[in-house]
């Protein structure tokens, strides 16, 4: 069945309101973003006083557009888009995306209402206002101001905060994440997270949403969804106002009311989401997610050619609760066929300083293939006597060789030789991180969000046992108003 945000995604034609011949005005940039690209569908720019603007016939209204127009985007000053909503009611477009500011987050609260009320009249939904946009790579829609050229991924990312959003799709391009969308959501006067999850838990393009968030207004609605969600794909979520100063700053940003912390730490743990407090965890568990690795068995092991990078691991792993088991007898002695008497063949295994490539790719080879390892941490420091590509290549070869597949990090700590190898890793399909910590910690939120989803499947299906269909009013039970 056709999601009811298809449309959003799969626009057939976009109509610009506020388009500009100015490269500075934000009418001008999305215009550009939409056609730089690669959009298939038709574009309309809309502007009375103007004749074309980038090489396109400009409109005076979308009413005058004989074509078909699914989505409007909508860039002029707040006191006028009512006039713009009514005429794009009469077009019979489906979805009003209003990036105007000047409602509910000054206090304007009754215009906000009023764009609401007309879109709906028209059968129209609104996305925004106060927004920057929305990106959906699958469409190679850029209906946004943001930064270009995104990279095309699995990860999608739905933001309350424009500036904040922006700027992580320019974070996203630098760390070579892919994303599926970017969609701001600022007032979320209509559109709110839970719809954007409803898209999002059946798109084949999208395998985890990263979220941040402000406040939610319909609690309930949140609950249904980002619990269905969960048990099929992970959820990652910036909470703004995770303190009471916090929750006070995010009202005076968008006009959200922040639910308590205590409370919303309570929300996001039973719906499975995996909460994090900043946007680099988010987006190192993004990586993770991003290649839908299979959730493994609980055996972790680790390798490394610095001993101190391994005990920094293993207590990240400890810190989030999972403890290291000794390697199989049978791994241990094949490691012994090669390594030299004074490594350690313990958990995290240390195969020596002066370890070649050819080491790891031995060492990650036989634990890739071994039944009882389930998956695998590889650290390496940077020496004088290694070189940071040849290990990372050694690390690709491994894993391309073996048909067997189960999750591997690595985690490279040097120079910029280190950092260039963390890339080639990152490209190939295997997350990749500058510190041990941050790679024990990426590798920890598969087993958090194995974990979380074990019990949301449990609840969600004892609660369809119990009450059949009506899972709503049962969530309100269990969370309670508040």
């Amino acid at each position: 069945m056709e999601s009811e945000l298809y449309r959003l995604f799969y626009p057939r034609g976009i109509a610009v309101v506020g388009a500009s011949k100015n490269p500075s005005k934000i009418g001008h940039i999305v215009l550009k973003n939409i056609l730089d690209g690669g959009y298939k569908g038709r574009v309309y720019p809309v502007n009375p006083t103007a004749e074309s603007v980038l090489g396109l016939p400009c409109y005076p209204s979308v009413s005058s557009i004989n074509g078909e127009v699914d989505v409007v985007i909508v860039s002029v000053p707040a006191d006028k888009t009512i006039e713009v909503a009514e005429d794009v009611g009469r077009a019979g477009a489906q979805f009003l995306v209003v990036l105007s500011s000047g409602f509910k987050e000054v206090g304007n609260k009754e215009l906000e209402e009023r764009l609401v009320q007309v879109a709906r009249k028209n059968g129209m939904r609104v996305l925004g206002p106060n927004i920057f946009g929305y990106v959906y790579t699958p469409a190679k829609l850029n209906a946004s101001f943001g930064p270009p050229n995104l990279l095309p991924g699995k990860i999608a990312f739905i933001t309350q905060s424009g500036a904040l959003g922006i700027a992580l799709m320019g974070y996203s391009i630098v760390e070579e994440i892919g994303v599926s969308s970017v969609v701001s959501v600022g007032n979320k006067a209509d559109i709110d997270d839970a719809d954007l999850l409803s898209f999002f838990l059946n798109d084949p393009n999208t395998q985890a949403v990263i979220m941040y968030i402000e406040g939610i207004s319909d609690g309930r609605k949140f609950l249904d969804i980002a619990s269905e969600f969960s048990a099929r794909k992970p959820i990652i979520t910036i909470k703004a106002g995770r303190t009471e100063f916090g929750a006070k700053a995010a009202a005076s940003h968008t006009g959200s009311l922040s639910s308590g912390p205590i409370l919303w730490e309570g929300v996001l743990r039973q719906v499975g989401a995996l909460q994090v407090k900043d946007v680099q965890t988010a987006f190192d568990y993004a990586r993770i997610f991003e290649r839908n690795i299979k959730l493994p068995g609980p055996n972790v092991l680790v390798i490394t050619n610095g001993g101190g990078a391994g005990v920094q691991a293993t207590d990240t792993l400890a810190e989030r609760g999972i403890r290291l088991s000794e390697p199989p007898k049978d791994y241990v002695d094949y490691l012994r066929t090669f390594l030299p008497p004074y490594a350690s063949t313990r958990n995290p295994v240390d195969i020596t300083g002066g370890a070649s490539d050819e080491y790891y790719y031995l060492a990650l080879r036989k634990a890739l293939e071994h039944e009882e390892i389930h998956s695998i941490l590889v650290l390496y420091c940077q020496t004088m006597t290694t070189n940071p590509m040849k290990t990372a290549e050694a690390i690709i070869k491994a894993v391309q060789e073996t048909d067997i597949k189960k999750p591997v990090v690595a985690g490279f700590v040097g120079g910029p030789e280190s950092k260039e190898a963390i890339s080639y890793l990152s490209r190939a399909g295997i997350p990749a991180y500058p510190t041990p910590e941050r790679a024990a910690e990426a590798l920890s939120a598969i087993y958090l969000y194995s974990k979380r989803r074990s019990v949301v499947e449990t609840r969600l299906a004892y609660l369809k046992t119990l009450y059949g269909k009506s899972q709503r009013l049962v969530e309100t039970k269990i969370i309670g108003e508040k």
